[in-house]
């Protein structure tokens, strides 16, 4: 952890080493491609003050090259540091992608090449990412792997997602300058300069995966740009906002329901991954 915090503080210049090991991350025992640690900080209920509402799975760094979204993690975890009132259990991963942001020339991919948004498990995963990537002019940067959870890193994100059971997972992201959602309605229509705006629902992405397979909501938080960070007012506001619509929207029964089925879903989804999808019948 401490060669870790090494490596984000010189690669990041609004995190310092120091500040990285003040967080008290740990190691999630999950491993990227190239060995490295994938970090989580537990926020815990707080049992003596009240039973928590829901659980939050706080995800940054999904893409590497998305310097913003992975230092304004490190922003929230301070404010989480001072504030957390066990009103949620947090689970936060500042950084999902280790081996994509800390190298010489950061990457969206990870070390084997995929795009860790597109390697989720989806419907009919293999013919519908490789009429996404296809359609992309097989754009490297998009993707999708061999098969479904290829890789470590999105193995370890499914894994966790099923042993946390969030009540909702936030996924931060660069640089649209949008709020995205997925999963049962209905998202937050602005966190602080961010506005509502459905970008889609893509093959292989976590928003498709958990949001609308698993009917967990997905909030993506899609920051205005990749390597400047938003003003400390601009951040304050969206961390306030998303509070807010988590008092108000969390948990879903839907969701919780949904984790009854969670095997069944995923055995479904892995059963029809490298299966040809059936034309819709036509009624007459």
């Amino acid at each position: 952890m401490h060669d870790e915090c090494l490596r984000i503080g010189h690669k990041l210049g609004s995190v310092s080493v120091h500040q990285c090991l003040q967080q008290g991350l740990k190691d999630s025992a999950g491993r990227s491609v190239n060995g490295q640690s994938i970090l989580i900080k537990e926020y815990p209920p707080l049992l003596k003050k009240r039973t928590p509402q829901g659980r939050v799975l706080f995800i940054g760094g999904t893409h590497g090259d998305e310097y913003a979204a992975v230092s304004i993690m490190f922003r929230w975890m301070k404010i989480l540091n001072r504030h957390h009132s066990g009103l949620f259990h947090w689970h936060v991963v500042p950084l999902l992608n280790p081996d994509g942001l800390l190298q010489r020339h950061s990457s969206r991919l990870n070390a084997h090449g995929v795009d860790l948004n597109r390697n989720m498990p989806t419907p009919f995963w293999q013919q519908r990412t490789t009429a996404y990537w296809h359609k992309t002019r097989h754009d490297p940067r998009r993707y999708p792997g061999s098969e479904a959870l290829s890789e470590p890193e999105s193995a370890w994100l499914y894994q966790e997602i099923k042993r946390f059971q969030p009540d909702v997972i936030v996924s931060v992201h660069a640089p649209y300058g949008v709020l995205d959602f997925d999963g049962p309605p209905h998202g937050p229509r602005k966190l602080g300069i961010l506005h509502l705006h459905l970008i889609g629902t893509y093959p292989g992405s976590l928003g498709n995966s958990a949001g609308v397979q698993h009917r967990i909501p997905v909030v993506t938080v899609e920051l205005p740009y990749a390597g400047i960070m938003p003003s400390h007012a601009q951040s304050m506001k969206m961390w306030t906002d998303l509070i807010h619509w988590l008092r108000k929207n969390i948990p879903k029964d839907e969701t919780r329901k949904a984790y009854l089925a969670f095997d069944r879903i995923h055995a479904d989804l892995m059963a029809t991954s490298k299966s040809v999808e059936k034309p819709e019948k036509l009624h007459r």
